[in-house]
């Protein structure tokens, strides 16, 4: 029995000894800034993803993340903070995390700095006290973009899907057509989707509607969606085409540019035309030839005759 309390002690010893100090080790508290490894030389302006994990052996009172300035970097942090417990060599251990999307503004070698962490740890007295825990400091090699700034669109995926509200080529008579280009892009912020480009055509009328653009912030990196409308009409009352639409972009992971070119499309009223179209054919007008004005004039001479001698047709048994 004497010797499974000794057991029993040895083994719950270290946790009550856990932290109860103003001797802060190095294996008790750590902090690090971990960048995604890809196996290549981002960009400028791709996104670079990080990960700001800390590991913590001792109990914890408070604590407040400082993030450094992040010079040469746009930055978006992916989410709130997680805290979570692991077991590591048999011991709980908590953990924290913060995910984030940079994107370097300049190519050349960039620092990401210190991120701090001010700790509140209590000492053997139960007594509180703070402990600044920092991150070391991380090298980055941008290269310079393979494009010039108003034609790089660098992204990880791109979807791109054309809806209309109606079938273009089939519209009831005078009626327009409302065409959606919606843009999904994973590792870009909204800033950088290019402008809603000018849709053309020689003959239809389009009438531009004002772009929406969101974001949804994703562990892979920001989601960005942009929604560009127009409405469209035939112009001449019968049909138009609608130019097609390009739009270049980078694909970050195979590392190659690529070109959607979304096709011409015709917009044109169904097989019954606008109204204003329907006119009814006009019927040939001609006056009476000299035969006919003959026949009319006997008559009315044969009506004149038979009132003067006070007949009256009244059957072809009285004549």
């Amino acid at each position: 029995m004497r010797g499974w309390m000794i057991a029993a002690l040895l083994v719950v010893w270290p946790l009550f000894g856990w932290g109860q100090s103003r001797e802060v080790l190095p294996e008790e508290l750590q902090l690090s800034v971990e960048v995604e490894q890809t196996g290549h030389q981002p960009y400028r302006g791709e996104m670079i993803l990080v990960t700001i994990r800390g590991s913590y052996r001792r109990h914890i009172t408070r604590e407040r993340v400082e993030q450094p300035p992040l010079d040469g970097f746009s930055w978006s942090q992916l989410g709130p903070d997680r805290w979570y417990e692991e077991q590591i060599r048999g011991r709980p251990v908590k953990m924290f995390e913060r995910r984030m999307a940079l994107y370097p503004e300049r190519a050349g070698e960039l620092t990401i700095g210190a991120f701090t962490q001010h700790l509140t740890l209590t000492d053997e007295g139960d007594e509180w006290f703070e402990y600044p825990l920092r991150s070391e400091p991380v090298k980055i090699s941008v290269a310079t973009a393979p494009a010039p700034a108003s034609e790089w669109f660098p992204v990880r995926r791109l979807r791109i899907s054309d809806d209309w509200s109606n079938a273009p080529d089939q519209l009831a008579p005078g009626e327009g057509v409302l065409r959606v280009l919606r843009i999904e892009a994973l590792g870009a912020l909204p800033g950088m989707i290019p402008p809603m480009p000018d849709l053309h055509s020689p003959s239809g009328l389009i009438f531009a509607h004002p772009e929406k653009r969101l974001v949804e912030l994703t562990p892979e990196g920001p989601m960005t969606y942009a929604f560009w409308r127009w409405t469209i009409r035939p112009g001449n009352d019968t049909s138009a085409i609608v130019e097609p639409i390009r739009l270049r972009y980078f694909d970050t992971v195979g590392r190659v540019p690529h070109e959607v070119t979304i096709s011409a499309q015709r917009v044109a009223y169904g097989t019954v035309l606008p109204t204003s179209a329907r006119v009814a054919p006009l019927r040939e007008t001609r006056l009476p030839g000299a035969s006919q004005a003959v026949l009319g004039g006997a008559v009315f001479l044969l009506g004149l005759w038979l009132a003067l001698r006070g007949w009256r047709i009244e059957g072809w048994d009285r004549l």
